[in-house]
């Protein structure tokens, strides 16, 4: 099972960068290249414990429905989401928070499993790793720069 750990250093408060993290609305700033929309459950402002949100996105040329939920909750320091149905055989992320200095380490733990056996584990080799890696990072560059600027006040209201 492929893991995914990054850590992303925010020179903000634990409490702006818990919620940017939980934010639907921020979540479709960062993915606005994958056209990402939430058509199902949670569709805007943050999501909180037990409640789950289905994404619809164009990923590798295919169109794709996700619902995920948060399975664990533990405001500012971390919560965890969980795939409930979409393409991967499983997906878990949890995102921890911690206060450092002036700012906030961000830590995402991401693990995952692609469908169809010993294709997926090549198609993981050969390229979803890395192209989860990279969505994953743009959108912690973007939670950052709302962070550390007076833009995160247009998403937490």
């Amino acid at each position: 099972m492929p893991v995914i750990e990054l850590t992303t250093y925010i020179k903000s408060e634990i409490k702006v960068v818990f919620d940017l993290a939980r934010s639907i609305d921020l979540h479709k700033i960062s993915t606005e290249h994958t056209k990402e929309e939430a058509i199902a459950g949670k569709t805007e402002g943050l999501i909180n414990l037990n409640e789950s949100v289905t994404w619809k996105a164009k990923h590798l040329g295919i169109t794709q429905l996700l619902t995920s939920k948060i399975t664990e909750f533990n405001p500012p320091n971390s919560f965890t989401d969980e795939m409930v149905e979409g393409a991967f055989k499983s997906f878990k992320h949890q995102h921890i928070f911690e206060s450092k200095d002036d700012g906030v380490l961000m830590t995402d733990i991401f693990e995952f499993q692609s469908p169809m056996g010993i294709l997926g584990q090549l198609a993981n080799s050969i390229f979803l790793k890395r192209y989860m890696k990279d969505l994953l990072e743009k959108r912690n560059e973007v939670i950052k720069e709302f962070a550390e600027t007076e833009k995160w006040k247009s998403v937490l209201k």
